[in-house]
């Protein structure tokens, strides 16, 4: 059958339901459109002949959902309309104050326009797994509504669907998982597209607090220090595939809402907090290796959201005791980010920018203002120099895994490597070149203004680092520029006779006349003043010449 035939019948089959939307009772209504939910659940097309008529379904659905609808009939229409909404180009009628506090009301949202007293919450006893599935449905309509249209953000934002959103977070102890995962995944949705309601979710609806309280939930911590959560089971099993999804949603949410921080004691503790449950979340395993992962990047990005003077969080456990070497720190979770940070480099075929500059960059600032952190991650990254008859960027160690890095066509990944070997130096020229050689670190000399030599801006403490022997007996034959001992090249003339060497030495004189008969090439001379000038200029300006100054 011809696709024009194909779009016939399409369009006839909605001119058919939306004929009967107005006049059909409840029933019949469900009937039509769980036939057109089957046939479009997975093959759902963007037919711009059926746009209009795509539309005036939605504005149908709704109309439904508007009316006193037993709640099967309510979860069949909010799947239809969850199918429409993947079009961004019909949603002009749910994109509207009434479209919105519809589908509010459907996820049993409180917004501004609602009284609270006679709501219902989602995570009511009474519930009925019908009308639980009723709430997800319209959770899942309002993700998709709001990620694809610009006006029903708007909307959301008149009618005050985070607070309903934030009121929600408060009973998430009694969450069923999907109803819980959506509604943090419309948080995350609203608080990434609409940059302006993050002051307000944190301000007003105390965001940040609720959502730290569904992560230390979620993630079952049990404190028994000051910022310092209990040390998860080895023999536990790993985080349920559900707990982890919740976690994650919950940790974008919270990195949206601290990407810019309003500092202060309140601010501080809180943040400390977030710090702490990340250490217990990058101490844990999940049933995939993959989803651990991933679980650990979020947990990153929103650490470099915290100020730094937050970080001592990570290695301050004294119930689980520390490194004696290390001013009595525990570095379990310093070891996991290097582990991770190896792991991304190491895998093929990813973005480097996303998924490995977020942990350098965490790493950089954690080592530049906290020298136990940099003392740790050094012994790993740096240790002392042994072999230096290999090039830095060749082998398969983190140091050489780094330097490969110093030249990657990606500016910014070659600049946060660069500059996380640059800390790691203590922002020591010397020291920087030792262990990547003047070749690699060129870039990042040129681009912080140390080609002289000296070091960066940053206070570090004045103990000396000590060189091995090796290092020591070879360091007067390494080439600074490769930063390794080079085999000596032979000499093309020893085996020459003079006669070659006469012949070869013409040949020299003879290019160097030609480049400079073409001004490819100038010889120079320097003047009596010291000045450099062609060569000619020097050799016909006779000494104490002063005929080319002003007389008075």
């Amino acid at each position: 059958m011809c696709m024009c035939c194909l779009e016939y019948i399409s369009t006839m089959d909605l001119n058919n339901i939306l004929s009967q939307l107005d006049t059909a009772n409840e029933e019949e209504i469900e009937t039509l459109l769980l036939q057109f939910n089957r046939e479009n659940s997975h093959t759902f097309t963007f037919n711009q002949k059926e746009e209009a008529l795509r539309s005036k379904l939605c504005q149908g659905v709704l109309t439904v959902l508007g009316r006193q609808v037993q709640p099967s009939c309510q979860r069949t229409c909010l799947e239809t309309l969850r199918i429409l909404s993947r079009d961004k180009r019909v949603l002009a009628p749910v994109a509207t104050r009434e479209g919105m506090l519809i589908l509010g009301g459907m996820a049993r949202l409180h917004t501004g326009e609602e009284g609270g007293d006679n709501q219902k919450t989602p995570q009511e006893d009474s519930q009925s797994e019908e009308e639980e599935r009723v709430v997800v449905e319209a959770l899942k309509c309002l993700c998709n509504v709001v990620y694809n249209s610009s006006a029903a953000q708007q909307v959301s934002v008149e009618v005050q669907l985070a607070n309903g959103l934030c009121a929600n977070l408060r009973t998430a102890r009694t969450w069923r998982h999907e109803v819980g995962l959506f509604t943090l995944r419309l948080l995350f949705l609203l608080s990434a597209l609409r940059s302006d309601l993050r002051g307000s979710l944190r301000r007003e609806w105390h965001a940040v607090r609720l959502l730290t309280e569904v992560l230390e939930h979620t993630l079952d911590v049990h404190w028994v220090g000051p910022y310092e959560a209990a040390r998860p089971d080895p023999q536990a099993l790993p985080m349920p595939a559900e707990d982890n999804e919740r976690a994650m949603e919950a940790l974008k949410a919270l990195f949206n809402l601290t990407l810019s921080n309003a500092g202060g004691e309140e601010d501080d503790h809180q943040f400390r907090l977030i710090a702490a449950i990340l250490r217990h979340l990058l101490m844990l395993k999940t049933e995939t290796e993959e989803k651990t992962e991933e679980a650990h990047s979020h947990a990153i990005n929103l650490l470099n959201n915290l100020p730094v003077s937050c970080l001592d969080v990570l290695i301050d456990v004294p119930v689980q005791g520390g490194q004696e070497k290390y001013g009595g720190k525990n570095m379990d979770t310093i070891q996991v980010l290097i582990d991770f940070m190896e792991k991304r480099i190491d895998k093929q075929g990813s973005n480097y920018k996303e998924g490995l500059t977020p942990v350098l960059s965490l790493l950089t600032e954690g080592s530049r203002h906290h020298r136990e952190i940099r003392r740790y991650i050094k012994a790993q990254v740096l240790p002392p120099l042994k072999d230096v008859k290999i090039r830095p960027e060749i082998g398969t160690a983190i140091r050489n895994k780094l330097v490969r890095l110093m030249t990657h066509v990606d500016m910014g990944v070659k600049q946060t490597a660069a500059e996380f070997l640059f800390v790691l130096c203590k922002e020591s020229v010397d020291n920087l070149l030792k262990y990547t050689g003047y070749g690699n670190a060129a870039g990042l000399l040129v681009a912080r203004g140390l080609l002289a030599g000296g070091r960066g801006e940053t206070q570090y403490s004045e103990d000396e680092d000590s060189d091995t022997e090796e290092y020591k007996s070879a360091k007067p034959f390494i080439n600074p520029i490769t930063g390794h001992v080079e085999e000596p090249m032979p000499n093309p003339i020893e085996e020459m006779t003079e006669e070659q060497k006469e012949y070869e030495a013409q040949k020299l004189v003879y290019m160097f006349d030609k480049l400079s008969r073409q001004n490819v090439i100038r010889p120079m001379g320097v003047r009596p003043d010291g000045t450099l000038a062609p060569l000619e200029e020097t050799l016909c300006d006779p000494p104490g010449d002063n005929s080319g100054s002003d007389s008075d």
